[in-house]
């Protein structure tokens, strides 16, 4: 809810308990966005939820909060529709000054948090030894977007990066490498990424069908949590070489991140196991260690246990997640622990969250909050793989959609006859490219599967990366065109006149309320729709048909036109940057 929305509750609130006295204090007002613009900006609807407990018709009732009611300030005569609406259309003036204040904002007029928390975001998560492919998308860059939304409101954000760099794989792929390419573990960077993954899949082979090795691999396995000097300097080896890759892709992304692996909680464990003891949860049951969860059954029908210590006295993932946690609260000091991962791994966290509550290690003022999001598909409707059938490189993904950018620039360029520095060429191409890739996942609600299509993310219009950044360019060719500095029109007044200015407006003055909504629900989605109806208000404003001139208007209303203009690319590049997009000034 935005400032405008909030003031015109409180009036109604007061109107409600001006008429029908003190005990309608708290009393919902049901004041909404109204669904159409000749109905005016907003819409209480508290009549009609009111008429059988004061037994009177909805349009009277509407009648005595009317009469007591007071936005002369902020509306227009309140009028009253249908069965019992309360409409309520905004001033010019009020819409004007709103603008005026926010011009000289940097903020634009998006406050601060009241109370700035600690909050953690857990995304990313690639593990060692592998490569990032496509699955690993989805979290970049939803965790990436949350955290930068956090970051803006004034929110202690924490970026983590759980990789995967401890258990039995690199036992696999130690015993392996020792066999058949012992330099890998002495020297740095003796494999690439690729070779390494190569080397991985074969150790996994020989690890599911040779007991021997098998048992070797374990050896190696017992070696590296016992501290053992070559193990381990082979272990951090093979770390550095998969974060180097990684760190390649968090750079084209421009995704920031403190790596805390899982090897970080690995001395914890025992203590996870001890605290779970004292609290009474742990069972054994056929040589694990185990706490059963309410709400959880196998296919027979029985209580569902989550392991905590392995027979062998091994560890499980939610161990280590256990013990992440219990760091996070008790040392990080954390708020909020929001953790980015993909819909399938949902019964995990409600499990691992379930045995923290039991075990009275969250309190009350701690929430725990698992962000799911569904699969990127394929243009045929299935996962997105590559023609061998495994997952596609991440790399690759985005090395593919600069490509394409870059062609599409290039024909655009000869079919208008335009000479651009290859220099230029390649910068447009990339941050179409990757703002293409980034905007197509953030623009669907992430719960929701998608289908990835370069043609789709890669169009100049429609809801799209391209669009947004085309509408930017356009008016910073407004600035070139006239030679306008926007930063040098200084507080001048806005003045809305035309239909399209009204509208352009009051849509500049919800990014507030969007912004609070995604801080709340943590659905990026909701910000892309709204920059993508801001810049299709600005393209009717701007449109030679329906909507005003700018550069050959009359003072004072030329003036005006560009306070609108510069507030639009300024709400633009805020927004997009918030989504982890770079804005460009040409295209």
């Amino acid at each position: 809810m935005n400032a405008t929305q909030e003031k015109l509750k409180a009036q109604v609130e007061q109107a409600l308990i001006a008429a029908f006295g003190a005990d309608f204090a708290g009393v919902d007002p049901i004041l909404v966005p109204a669904s159409n613009p000749k109905f005016g900006d907003y819409q209480a609807n508290v009549a009609l939820s009111l008429s059988k407990k004061l037994g009177k018709q909805p349009r009277a009732i509407a009648g005595a909060i009317v009469e007591k009611l007071d936005v002369s300030e902020i509306c227009e005569p309140p009028e009253i529709a249908g069965p019992g609406f309360i409409n309520l259309k905004l001033k010019t003036a009020y819409l004007e000054a709103q603008l005026n204040a926010i011009q000289a904002d940097p903020r634009l007029g998006v406050p601060a948090a009241k109370t700035p928390k600690r909050e953690i975001v857990d995304f990313s998560s690639p593990n060692i030894a592998k490569e990032m492919h496509v699955g690993h998308l989805r979290s970049t860059i939803i965790g990436d977007s949350i955290a930068r939304i956090l970051e803006f409101l004034g929110h202690d954000v924490l970026r983590l990066n759980h990789v995967g760099d401890w258990g039995t794989q690199f036992g696999m792929l130690i015993a392996y490498l020792r066999e058949v390419y012992p330099d890998a573990l002495t020297t740095a960077n003796a494999l690439d990424i690729g070779d390494l993954v190569s080397f991985y899949r074969k150790a996994k082979l020989r690890f599911d069908t040779d007991e021997i090795f098998q048992e070797t691999a374990r050896q190696e396995v017992v070696r590296l949590q016992a501290g053992a000097e070559d193990t381990l300097h082979a272990w951090r080896l093979l770390c550095e070489q998969s974060r180097q890759e990684f760190q390649i892709i968090y750079e084209l992304l421009d995704i920031k991140l403190t790596e805390r692996g899982e090897s970080f909680y690995n001395p914890l464990l025992p203590g996870v196991v001890e605290d779970l003891e004292k609290s009474g949860l742990l069972v054994e049951n056929q040589g694990a260690k185990c706490v059963f969860l309410e709400g959880f059954t196998n296919r027979e029908g029985e209580p569902l246990p989550l392991i905590v210590q392995k027979s062998d006295g091994g560890y499980n993932y939610a161990t280590t997640d256990l013990a992440s946690l219990s760091y996070r609260i008790q040392q990080d000091r954390a708020k909020r622990i929001i953790y980015v991962t993909d819909a399938g791994q949902g019964n995990h966290f409600a499990q691992f969250f379930q045995v923290a509550r039991k075990a009275g290690w969250i309190p009350d003022d701690v929430e725990l909050v698992h962000v799911p999001f569904g699969l990127v598909l394929g243009e045929n409707g299935k996962r997105i793989q590559t023609r061998f059938g495994d997952s596609v490189r991440l790399r690759d993904l985005l090395d593919e959609a600069v490509s394409r950018a870059h062609a599409d620039l290039k024909t655009r360029l000869q079919e208008e006859e335009r000479q651009e520095s290859e220099q230029f060429i390649n910068e447009v191409a990339r941050v179409v490219g990757i703002s293409a890739v980034k905007y197509a996942d953030l623009s669907q609600n992430r719960t929701s599967n998608y289908i990835f299509s370069y043609d789709k993310m890669l169009d100049f219009k429609g809801n799209t990366a391209p669009y947004m950044l085309y509408a930017y360019a356009r008016i910073q060719g407004i600035s070139r065109k006239g030679d306008i500095n926007f930063e040098e029109l200084g507080n001048n007044a806005v003045l809305l006149e035309h239909e399209t200015e009204l509208a352009l407006a009051k849509y500049l003055l919800q990014l507030d309320e969007v912004i609070s909504s995604v801080e709340q629900d943590l659905l990026p989605n909701r910000l892309c729709e709204y920059l993508y109806e801001l810049s299709k208000k600005f393209n009717q404003f701007y449109d030679r048909n329906q909507g005003v001139q700018v550069l050959e208007a009359q003072e004072p209303q030329r003036t005006s036109r560009l306070v609108l203009c510069d507030l639009t690319a300024r709400t633009l590049k805020l927004g997009l940057s918030l989504l982890g997009i770079q804005v460009l000034e040409r295209m």
